[in-house]
């Protein structure tokens, strides 16, 4: 018998048969005499059902295995439950390797991920460098450091899932002229929410993340509930809760702070939040949404002179996607706020060239366009181009160095909108992240 051959086998499946103390009783194949240096580690694997023989009782190890042999070992490998950490482990990688494999036997990696390890860890270390320039005066350096840990925990066999986000933010020399401290340290969990099926869609409960117009209105955190609901074409969110904005706390993360709320870092901004946003995708080259997001219940003194009385919001918003082929599309969102008295609408317009894939090694996109936000429009835009309050040309470029890093450089130039006289403004943001 070839010891090459058989060891590609024993390899993959003896992780199993290690942790297991059951031997088979007597020769489970006719070609592996017991005297031979692989007959207890063959029986051990026969007998815990991880490799079979042929019909003629012999198990051939000078033949070389297909993929598809090596994943039926990967298979019942992964279904094993009794196994230590460092043998999981490099049960994960097979399982990885022979992922195709293993969705064409019917394998669904997930779910017996699920079965062997209840908890499931990832995360990303940043570090993000702005520096942006006002003719007002209002100007800011933002140098910071960002750990970040978004454990998973699966709860039973139920679909449902307990999840969070830790972040830790280190400064490293930021400036601004706001009245921030931005030599403040911040440690906050983030996100914590249980998500699962309901209803024929997913429901998540908790302190989550609502984004919203493709984030031209709203990428923040909110504390409630949110349901999905729909198929691959026809999509509907809905989302409610009460959001509250600490904007100090913002500033150290790198969040875009709402212009629509006065510019003191002491205010907490709190009201409450309801949303329903529709897509619809017929194809890959089209994509559209419609919806409406209201704030409710704001206090009047956190909100800028020009907003008004009303201290409700109530922003309508329409958007969508056509890509032209496979690596130029055009983006496009709007947006209004129709409690607002002026400075009410915000929109954005994209042309997007390729796109970066953290999974792919030296992949990159571009984008360049022009972005106009209103300062009482949108609440807690997702972009770290352009803020509220501005109107200019956008541009920025992402590239993949080695998977699971991303590099970005973004660029505005424009004008504060909301300010008189000298109102010129100019942004360069940088950040690269590294995924686990």
């Amino acid at each position: 018998m070839s010891k090459k051959t058989l060891v590609s086998a024993i390899t993959a499946a003896l992780v199993v048969g290690a942790a297991s103390t059951t031997f088979a009783a007597a020769n489970p194949f006719s070609d592996v005499p017991a005297d031979s240096w692989a007959y207890d580690a063959v029986s051990t694997l026969a007998a815990d059902g991880v490799i079979d023989g042929y019909p003629d009782g012999t198990y051939k190890g000078q033949n070389t295995m297909t993929r598809y042999e090596m994943a039926q070992i990967v298979a019942r490998a992964m279904a094993k439950t009794d196994i230590d950490k460092a043998d999981k482990a490099l049960v994960d990688k097979l399982a990885a390797e022979f992922a195709e494999e293993l969705d064409n036997l019917g394998v669904r990696v997930a779910d017996l991920e699920k079965k062997s390890d209840n908890v499931k860890w990832g995360g990303e270390l940043r570090y993000r460098y702005w520096d942006a320039d006002h003719d007002n005066g209002s100007d800011s350096t933002y140098n910071r450091v960002m750990f970040r840990l978004t454990p998973k925990a699966y709860i039973g066999e139920s679909g449902w899932t307990a999840n969070a986000r830790i972040n830790y933010s280190l400064d490293m020399g930021s400036a601004n002229n706001a009245g921030f401290d931005p030599t403040d340290n911040d440690a906050s969990v983030d996100l914590a929410y249980v998500e699962g099926p309901l209803f024929g869609g997913t429901v998540q409960a908790g302190r989550l993340s609502a984004f919203t117009a493709t984030g031209l209105v709203f990428d923040d955190r909110i504390n409630g509930v949110q349901y999905k609901g729909g198929s691959d074409v026809f999509q509907t969110t809905l989302t409610a809760g009460r959001y509250r904005n600490d904007l100090a706390e913002s500033w150290a993360n790198g969040t875009n702070i709402g212009s629509m709320f006065v510019n003191t870092p002491n205010s907490d901004i709190t009201s409450d939040f309801y949303g329903i946003q529709f897509d619809y995708t017929p194809n890959d080259k089209l994509a559209l949404n419609a919806g409406y997001n209201a704030l409710t219940g704001l206090e009047a003194d956190t909100l800028n002179a020009s907003y008004g009385n009303d201290t409700d919001a109530q922003i309508w918003y329409v958007g969508g996607k056509y890509a032209f082929n496979s690596s130029l599309a055009l983006n496009a969102e709007y947006a209004q706020n129709t409690s607002a008295e002026e400075d009410d609408d915000a929109w954005r317009a994209t042309v997007n060239y390729k796109g970066a894939d953290v999974a792919d090694a030296g992949s990159w996109g571009m984008y360049a366009g022009y972005a106009d936000l209103g300062l009482n429009s949108v609440p807690a835009p997702t972009y770290d181009d352009v803020s509220g309050g501005q109107k200019g040309f956008v541009a920025g470029v992402q590239y993949v160095p080695a998977e699971n890093i991303l590099a970005t450089v973004q660029y505005f130039t424009g004008e504060d909108s909301y300010v008189e006289g000298d109102n010129d403004a100019e942004k360069i943001f940088s950040q690269i992240e590294f995924f686990f």
